[in-house]
């Protein structure tokens, strides 16, 4: 199986693209942080270029499962947000997945099997105060996700969101430090007490790329150590 992740150069798309059996391939704007995987894209996905480059890459590698994980986060009250950062994360986090999707489906349509898996944020499922563009553009993932789970059910193709809570990341502990409380007064608000470790995420995307997933589709995962239960 020819397997993409994108966002694959650290966090949590890294520890996915390294936990995949197959022939995985994967892209990243930093091609030093790429070069531990064999097959690469080095490519922007907040720009039109970026996004059509790694189309046709889809399309030249016949890809089976599309793994979409890149995103940008943003934390900034809503009138501090100017036109240029609503572009670029709407591109980043909604319109590339989008469009990556349209290139990939075809070939998959053919061979009447795929997989997609969108990496969300539980910040599209319940909100997040000072990060309202993040959470909108993931919130428009898990529509997506129901929308094409259901035109793309006849041809054995599944898509599904997961929906990651505090992650123990480079990206998580930053989005954390950046806030308005701190990493200890946030897990405080976990009812485990901790933040999920990639793994944890990677072992989830392998259980929805596997037979017995098959029957799972249009569906909104919460991998959140409790979050969405309340404090």
């Amino acid at each position: 199986m020819n397997i993409l992740v994108t966002g694959g150069s650290k966090g949590i798309g890294k520890n996915i693209a390294g936990g995949m059996n197959g022939c995985i391939f994967t892209c990243g704007r930093n091609e030093d942080l790429l070069k531990s995987f064999k097959n690469y894209c080095v490519c922007d996905l907040g720009t039109l270029e970026g996004m059509k480059k790694l189309g046709d890459y889809i399309e030249a590698n016949r890809i089976d499962i599309l793994i979409n994980n890149a995103g940008e986060y943003i934390y900034s009250h809503i009138e501090e947000i100017g036109i240029n950062e609503i572009e670029h994360i709407t591109r980043t986090n909604l319109e590339a997945p989008m469009y990556l999707i349209s290139r990939a489906v075809p070939y998959m349509k053919k061979q009447k099997w795929g997989r997609i898996i969108n990496i969300g944020s539980i910040s599209g499922v319940m909100g997040e105060a000072g990060a309202s563009l993040y959470s909108a553009t993931k919130s428009g993932l898990i529509g997506a996700t129901k929308a094409l789970a259901l035109e793309l059910a006849e041809y054995g193709i599944t898509v599904n969101t997961i929906n990651p809570g505090w992650v123990d990341t480079d990206m998580g502990n930053t989005s954390a430090n950046e806030g308005d409380f701190s990493k200890e007064e946030i897990v405080e608000c976990i009812p485990q007490r901790r933040f999920v470790q990639p793994s944890e995420i990677t072992g989830m995307v392998k259980y929805l790329i596997s037979d017995e997933a098959k029957g799972v589709t249009g569906q909104s995962i919460n991998l959140c150590a409790g979050l969405t239960c309340g404090c």
